[in-house]
């Protein structure tokens, strides 16, 4: 087993007022040639916008990117005609394929929304681009993985451009759960969004993360109620 930890105190950070941004790898103005990607995880976005902020329109190809707010809401417009809210509870993704165009704005006026945002290398390059959004029971990830986005078309989960899983789980105090590779040889990113864990030795709490690779099955121990977010993805990058 071949363990990297991630500390909160090593990500970078972004003030831009309406914007205040934590980076787990490397992103716009922030460089650390040490922390540029984990395997296919290229980009781990923690971040805030202010009531009535938002992302102009830009640009993005051949990327898969993963919407996940943890707190208020998230209006998105693209260049496909699609447009909508993005709620808590809810994962977007959208494969940039060839190319597009598109806009995230808090959809309040008043009240901030938090949201992580990741970026994946794809499998396949120039596809056309695509979006899809499902609301998750958070019932179902209690003291268990609920898989969130998965490379197998299926309905209980989103699709992604790659040999990637993405998964998350509550799991409450002193409780125990075991995480499983479902793709032999990749790695693991165990993210910590709440809470506090031990996890191969080492305790990790809040927007710490831990990177694993050479091994197929870890365990995860609460010592508090914890949010958890794993993004298997291959190491070939």
């Amino acid at each position: 087993m071949t363990i990297t930890l991630y500390p909160e105190t090593e990500r970078g950070t972004a003030n831009h007022g309406w914007l205040q941004a934590k980076y787990s790898f490397s992103f716009g103005g922030w460089h650390n040639p040490a922390l540029m990607h984990f395997g296919a995880l290229r980009v781990l976005n923690d971040d805030i916008v202010l009531g009535g902020g938002g992302f102009p329109t830009h640009a993005h190809a051949n990327m898969e990117i993963i919407t996940i707010p943890l707190q208020g809401a998230l209006q998105h417009k693209d260049s496909t005609g699609g447009e909508g809210i993005i709620n808590h509870n809810d994962v977007q993704i959208m494969s940039a394929g060839t190319g597009v165009e598109h806009s995230e704005f808090n959809a309040s006026a008043t009240d901030s929304v938090n949201l992580l945002q990741l970026w994946i290398f794809p499998k396949e390059k120039n596809i056309t681009p695509r979006y899809d959004q499902k609301t998750f029971d958070t019932a179902n990830r209690q003291n268990s993985w609920q898989t969130i986005v998965s490379p197998t078309a299926s309905d209980a989960t989103l699709w992604i451009n790659q040999t990637a899983t993405l998964s998350i789980a509550t799991l409450t105090a002193n409780n125990s759960l075991h995480y499983n590779n479902h793709t032999t040889g990749n790695g693991m990113y165990l993210f910590v969004i709440n809470g506090s864990i031990n996890v191969a030795g080492n305790k990790l709490t809040k927007r710490y993360a831990i990177g694993i690779t050479n091994t197929e099955t870890i365990e995860i121990t609460a010592t508090e109620n914890s949010e958890l977010l794993m993004v298997e993805v291959p190491m070939l990058w």
